[in-house]
């Protein structure tokens, strides 16, 4: 029987020991590696675009001799106003990848020594990181397609005869969101969060190839798939794969995601489903490549995102 990936050496190519062992220094020279890569780490001016600054010397900052705008490396990015050192944000990056159902904020708040909120801040940011990597992504050739409900738990009555059948609409909460998934065999995966699994037809007329395949199950949902693409369809009550059709990659990608949500965090919370979303997508496409890659690919997409408008400030309310 074939040794699991993460079972391998080969996943394993990056530790916390080793992270700690290399020092403030060398952290910092990894940020400014992923920052100006094309630059050979030499700063670049985010205002100007100079290529020219000289390091001020008392601290990490660099001036501009074009426009005389002082900067450091995370100016500007995700990580902009970060106070942790750059050793403590490489091992929580490094933390946060090694989670194969995902990494609770408490968790690493005890594991990095800081506090609940500011873990969770920065988690949140480096979904935000990933989820950037999605976007204009459009996919091609066949792609299976599948939809889940998460969230809205109801809390069964104590005694027998008050309880209700919780699956029926009239018992709901209201608070109940289906997360639809759009997976390309062999390539990329795309979640959308929607109010009906119905609701994503529009969403995959803008994401998917006119010349795909696609692969989805029974549900009347996806009826309207025919008119616009080559359509297999399969009944999961009779098979899970029949004749070619599954959509067996899509069920894999929901079952990362529902350990992430009962195992992991335990309660995902409406307004950050699409966060989880798309960290578990990005967990699936990047589930062969080994834990040093994965935090050097996370660092980079964090370096080269934009200040985060939805988490800066955001136990101030300032979001």
């Amino acid at each position: 029987m074939a040794q699991h990936f993460l079972l391998s050496a080969k996943a394993r190519t990056l530790s916390l020991a080793k992270v700690f062992r290399m020092g403030e220094d060398a952290a910092y020279g990894v940020f400014c590696d992923m920052r100006w890569h094309d630059n050979d780490g030499e700063p670049i001016c985010p205002r100007c675009g100079c290529a020219e600054a000289y390091h001020i010397s008392t601290r990490r900052k660099f001036k501009c001799v074009g426009c005389h705008h002082q900067f450091s490396v995370t100016s500007g990015t995700i990580f902009a106003s970060r106070k942790l050192s750059f050793t403590d944000l490489l091992a929580a990056i490094v933390l946060f990848v090694n989670g194969a159902k995902g990494m609770s904020a408490l968790q690493a708040s005890r594991d990095l020594d800081v506090q609940y909120k500011t873990a969770f801040v920065l988690f949140h940011k480096l979904r935000e990181a990933m989820e950037r990597e999605l976007e204009g992504v459009k996919l091609d050739g066949v792609v299976e397609m599948d939809g889940a409900y998460f969230g809205g738990h109801i809390r069964p009555e104590n005694r027998k005869e008050d309880r209700k059948d919780r699956r029926l609409a009239q018992h709901q909460t209201g608070k109940r969101q289906c997360v639809v998934v759009m997976r390309e065999r062999g390539g990329r995966t795309l979640p959308f969060v929607v109010r009906r699994e119905g609701d994503a037809v529009p969403m995959v007329r803008d994401h998917v190839s006119t010349l795909s395949t696609i692969h989805a199950d029974e549900a009347s949902s996806w009826d309207d798939l025919h008119a616009g693409w080559q359509t297999w369809r399969i009944n999961h009550s009779l098979a899970y794969s029949e004749d070619g059709a599954c959509t067996n990659q899509a069920e894999s990608y929901f079952s990362r995601l529902r350990r992430m949500e009962v195992g992991t965090h335990h309660h995902i919370a409406g307004p950050y489903l699409k966060s989880y979303a798309g960290e578990a997508a990005w967990r699936e496409d990047n589930r062969r490549v080994d834990n040093g890659g994965q935090a050097m690919k996370l660092v980079f997409g964090a370096m080269s995102s934009r200040q985060s408008r939805n988490w800066t400030g955001y136990w101030q309310r300032a979001a």
